[in-house]
């Protein structure tokens, strides 16, 4: 229990943290905990500073308990339930996947913004914004202020898309279903996909969050990939007298098996449906917990050195996602 005794102060101010803006989210969905507890991290740790006593616990809690959360996350998505829906929203999935990834490689590139940075934000605006960050972070082992920055980018736009897509949505002329389908594709964080649909419609606010829920299982295949892109890039480097010491079983993300796993538990009725929503919530509240810690974790002057480059790629990745689900409905006749 030695790790528990030198961890438990930084832990306990997290969780503080956490209670707090889970306590704001709730007042505020349009925001949602999340924001709020990287908001009051950063707050914190750069108005008040954050206690010396209390850095091992806050850098465990970003680390470990938010890959923990993701774990189980997994237990509220059961594969069997999202499997119609999730073929029939397969090739617009597919298509705002590639097209995130190639706006922000491509404007990253030309932005000269850090490939870590543009990752998390490819990754964030693709697939399930912070949950997808939380998971890809550790495994291109990015840091604390580039997770930071990178959550906080999405979220912005989480919030801009939940207050202008219903009524866009209606001034187009979307039906329930082809609404559904984009806010499912388009919008990021889980909770303003939600409000986003059942603003829009409650039959758009169900479609949306099946379709939210299969997106939410690229965080596996995606997460694989980049640990093969870091094992390769450390390979290269210790044969060029760089980095030598690489491990795949360092690397590879382990929680993403135990995501895996605890969804089959679902699928296979082992967990209850009560059991499944107990779970959910807790690892909802422990990425709350876990984003606070990145939060105190992160130093606000080096945000700003990074500058409005980055809040610019999000901007461009998440219009181009939209756009491109947009496209791919008009183009396959689902509209």
């Amino acid at each position: 229990m030695i790790w528990l005794r030198r961890n438990i102060a930084g832990i306990l101010l997290s969780l503080s943290l956490a209670i707090a803006a889970s306590w704001l989210g709730r007042l505020f969905p349009v925001v949602g905990g999340p924001v709020f507890g990287i908001v009051l991290g950063i707050l914190i740790s750069n108005f008040v500073g954050k206690p010396e006593w209390a850095k091992s616990g806050v850098k465990f809690t970003s680390k470990k308990v938010l890959q923990y959360a993701i774990i189980l996350l997994g237990a509220g998505l059961s594969l069997t339930q999202v499997w119609k829906t999730g073929m029939e929203s397969l090739y617009i999935m597919l298509a705002t996947l590639s097209i995130a990834f190639i706006t922000a490689y491509a404007f990253g590139k030309l932005l000269k913004i850090p490939y870590n940075l543009t990752t998390l934000i490819g990754v964030g605006t693709a697939i399930c914004g912070g949950s997808a960050i939380a998971a890809v972070s550790p495994v291109i082992e990015a840091e604390e202020k580039e997770v930071a920055y990178s959550i906080s980018t999405i979220f912005f736009f989480n919030i801009i898309a939940v207050l202008i897509f219903p009524p866009l949505g209606h001034l187009i002329g979307f039906s329930d279903k082809a609404f559904g389908l984009w806010a499912g594709t388009a919008v990021n964080d889980t909770s303003s996909v939600v409000a986003a649909g059942y603003a829009f419609s409650s039959m758009a606010g169900e479609y949306a969050t099946i379709v939210k829920l299969t997106r939410t299982t690229m965080i596996i295949p995606v997460s694989l990939i980049f640990a093969a892109v870091t094992m390769l890039k450390k390979r290269n480097a210790a044969k060029t007298g760089g980095m030598v010491n690489y491990n795949f079983r360092q690397i590879f993300p382990w929680f993403i098996v135990g995501f895996l796993a605890t969804s089959l538990l679902n699928t296979l009725s082992v967990i209850t449906p009560s059991m499944a929503a107990h779970l959910s919530s807790a690892g909802k509240f422990m990425i709350v917990m876990a984003l606070s810690a990145v939060g105190l974790s992160a130093d606000f002057k080096e945000m700003l050195k990074t500058g409005f480059k980055p809040l610019l790629l999000g901007l461009l990745v998440w219009m181009a996602v939209s756009a491109a689900s947009i496209g791919v409905q008009l183009i396959t006749g689902q509209m």
